[in-house]
């Protein structure tokens, strides 16, 4: 984006909001590039309308069971968002399945936080899944969206240790910790326009990678 045109972004959340409530402090604190200009929920009660509220956002209620199938939602939010002029779709936390209408309406403009790592235990109760299964590491994934469940191509990960006396809540809310860090960072990246998708992978220009090995437990 221009130095004087910030991203415009719309913000979809079914819950309370906690992402959501990242990104307004980023924004405010103008870390990253961009301007939350509609949050969007398919939930009437859900906290991530009242922390828009607060925040002085523009906010509304589509509510999914007022539309007879998916794609008829999908419609309604799609008008709703291009008429809010919205450059960039952000879920965090939306409890809603994408349909091809939605992303053929903002071609990887779509982006979402999921709390594993990709590919990796796609889906719902991820940390559960994680602790199960007996894995040494979990973490949070930022991807475009797709056709598929949590199968879009990879723009950020966060890599979190699976301790020996982990639960699923204790898991669950250090994943949450690096959520707030890397959805913020991933917006800016693709504000930067540093972003560039080629098949599955995702290039990111001028990035800092780190080459050294994650080992848990620690040799």
């Amino acid at each position: 984006m221009s130095a004087n045109k910030k991203l415009k972004l719309g913000v979809l959340a079914s819950g309370g909001g906690t992402n959501l409530q990242s990104i307004i402090d980023q924004c405010r604190e103008q870390k990253i590039d961009a301007e939350i200009v509609l949050v969007l929920s398919n939930n009437p009660d859900a906290g991530a309308l009242e922390r828009a509220a607060k925040a002085g956002i523009p906010s509304v209620c589509v509510n999914h069971r007022d539309y007879a199938d998916r794609q008829s939602f999908d419609q309604a939010v799609i008008r709703t968002l291009q008429e809010a002029g919205v450059d960039l779709v952000v879920l965090a936390g939306f409890m809603r399945l994408i349909s091809e209408v939605f992303i053929a309406a903002f071609p990887q403009r779509i982006v979402n936080i999921h709390p594993a790592l990709l590919p990796a235990f796609p889906g719902l109760h991820v940390q559960k899944k994680a602790l199960e299964y007996g894995a040494r590491f979990a973490g949070c994934t930022v991807h475009f969206v797709d056709t598929g469940v949590d199968t879009g191509p990879i723009i950020i990960q966060a890599v979190v240790p699976i301790l020996d006396n982990d639960t699923e809540e204790t898991l669950s809310a250090r994943i949450l910790e690096q959520e707030h860090k890397i959805y913020p960072q991933a917006i800016q990246l693709i504000a930067e326009g540093r972003v560039k998708v080629e098949g599955r992978r995702v290039h990111i220009e001028a990035a800092s990678n780190n080459e050294e090995a994650l080992i848990n437990p620690s040799l």
